[in-house]
């Protein structure tokens, strides 16, 4: 289902997902199966979404940014793509940002480009994530982690 108060321009959506009203998801973004965007999301070209992610509201996923399956993102979780952002000064090739499957990140984390969320690691709600999280970790803070059992 696509909402018709979305402007969806990409035609790789996948089987049985949703996304809602308000959404932005430009012509080469790539979404999977049975994902569920929520509304006021925006999703850029160089995005690569696996299946079964639920995005809630007022996300952007950037250039750069893969999202492996079964990942939660919490509603305004941010994004970036560039490590030193200056207006109307562009990168040639955006930072890699990867979501590993499984992993959630909470209702308004930061995660800084470049960095790699491990398979079902749980980010905390507010977090800023500035450093590699590594699988099955609780990240609270930069100092602060600790093994999910």
């Amino acid at each position: 289902m696509i909402h018709q108060l979305s402007d969806v321009q990409s035609e790789n959506i996948g089987k049985d997902t949703n996304v809602w009203q308000f959404c932005v998801i430009l012509p080469n973004a790539k979404i999977g199966n049975n994902c569920n965007i929520c509304s006021h999301c925006f999703i850029e070209n160089d995005v690569v979404i696996g299946d079964n992610v639920t995005i809630k509201n007022g996300v952007s996923i950037y250039d750069g940014i893969t999202i492996a399956d079964n990942v939660f993102i919490g509603p305004n979780a941010s994004f970036g793509n560039n490590r030193y952002p200056r207006s109307k000064q562009f990168l040639s090739s955006p930072v890699r940002t990867v979501i590993c499957r499984g992993a959630s990140i909470g209702s308004n984390a930061t995660i800084v480009p470049g960095i790699t969320i491990g398979e079902n690691a749980m980010i905390a709600a507010g977090a800023v994530v500035m450093i590699d999280v590594p699988a099955n970790t609780l990240y609270i803070s930069k100092n602060k982690m600790k093994e999910i059992k």
